[in-house]
C-alpha cells in the first residue's frame, strides 16, 4: 500500500487535502502530518513515506528548504496557493504541483502521475516524470508570464470545518470583529482572517464600498440608506434584515442616492 504524509501549517488545508486524496486515491495511506517543514523532514526520516506533500509557505523551514533536506528520500509534491514557485518548485525536483484548493479533476491527474512512479522501473519512471514535468513547467511558465486579475475573483474562507471558494460577486458585505473578517453570502456565512483595510486593497472598488473601517459592502446589495434615532446612517441589504453602519467619512459614497 502507497503511503503519504502531508505537511501544512494550516489544519483545515491538512484536513481538506487528506479528504480529497481519499477521494481519488482511497489505497494512499496518510501516516503522517507535519505542521511545518521542521516536523516534515522529521517525519520523512522516521516514516519514510513513499509521497510527501509539500504547503510552500510554512514557519521554520519552508517547503522549498524542507524538499532540499529530504532530497530522494520521498516523492515530493507541492501544494501551494501561489503559482509563482512553480519553476522552483520543479528545480527542487517535486513530481507534481497542485494549487490550493486542490481540486479533484486536478488531484486525479496528479496521483495517476504518481501512480505511474510506482508501478515502473526507476529509470522509466525517471524519464516520464522528466517529460511530464518538462511540459507542465511550459505550461505553468506561460501561466506565471499571463496579465494577473486586477482584482480578487475569489475568496477561501472557513464555514465550520470546511474551506469554500467563494465568487467575490456572491458576497453581500464584509463585516470585521478584532480577530476575523465575517464574509456574508445570500446563503451562508464564513471567516476568514484578513482584514477589512487588506481587502479593500484587493477588491474591485466599483463592486465593493468601504462604507466603515470594519464594513465592505457589494453595492449590488444596496437596497437604500436610512437613518437611525440616533441620526447614524445604516445601509440596508436587500432582502435582509442587517443594517450596517455608514461612517462619517464615507457619507459622501451615497449622496447620488
Amino acid at each position: 500500500m502507497p503511503t503519504a504524509i502531508i505537511a501544512d501549517d494550516e489544519r483545515l488545508m491538512r484536513d481538506q487535502l487528506r479528504m480529497r486524496l481519499g477521494q481519488v486515491w482511497p489505497e494512499l495511506e496518510i501516516i503522517g502530518e507535519a505542521k511545518n517543514g521542521d516536523e516534515a523532514i522529521e517525519l520523512v526520516d522516521q516514516l519514510k513515506p513513499d509521497f510527501t506533500f509539500l504547503d510552500i509557505r510554512m514557519p521554520g523551514k519552508t517547503g522549498m528548504e524542507a524538499a532540499a533536506v529530504i532530497g530522494n528520500k520521498s516523492n515530493i509534491v507541492f501544494v501551494t496557493a501561489y503559482d509563482a514557485y512553480a519553476v522552483e518548485a520543479f528545480e527542487r525536483g517535486a513530481i507534481d504541483y497542485v494549487l490550493k484548493p486542490p481540486e479533484p479533476e486536478r488531484l486525479q491527474v496528479t496521483v495517476d502521475r504518481l501512480k505511474g512512479r510506482l508501478n515502473k522501473p526507476a529509470a522509466a519512471a525517471g524519464a516520464d516524470i522528466n517529460a511530464s514535468v518538462t511540459a507542465m513547467l511550459a505550461q505553468l511558465t506561460e501561466k506565471i508570464a499571463a496579465p494577473k486579475p486586477a482584482h480578487l475573483q475569489w475568496i477561501q474562507a472557513s464555514i465550520g470545518q470546511d474551506l469554500r471558494m467563494i465568487p467575490v460577486e456572491e458576497i453581500l458585505f464584509f463585516r470585521s470583529d478584532e480577530k476575523y473578517t465575517c464574509v456574508q453570502t445570500e446563503k451562508y456565512e464564513a471567516l476568514i482572517r484578513k482584514p477589512v483595510r487588506d481587502l479593500a486593497e484587493e477588491l474591485d472598488p466599483a463592486l465593493f464600498w468601504q462604507i466603515h473601517r470594519a464594513t465592505l459592502v457589494n453595492v449590488n446589495a444596496i437596497e437604500g440608506v436610512t437613518r437611525d434615532i440616533r441620526g447614524r446612517h445604516l445601509v440596508m441589504i436587500k432582502g435582509r434584515s442587517d443594517k450596517l453602519e455608514v461612517s462619517r467619512s464615507f457619507l459622501h459614497l451615497f449622496k447620488q442616492m
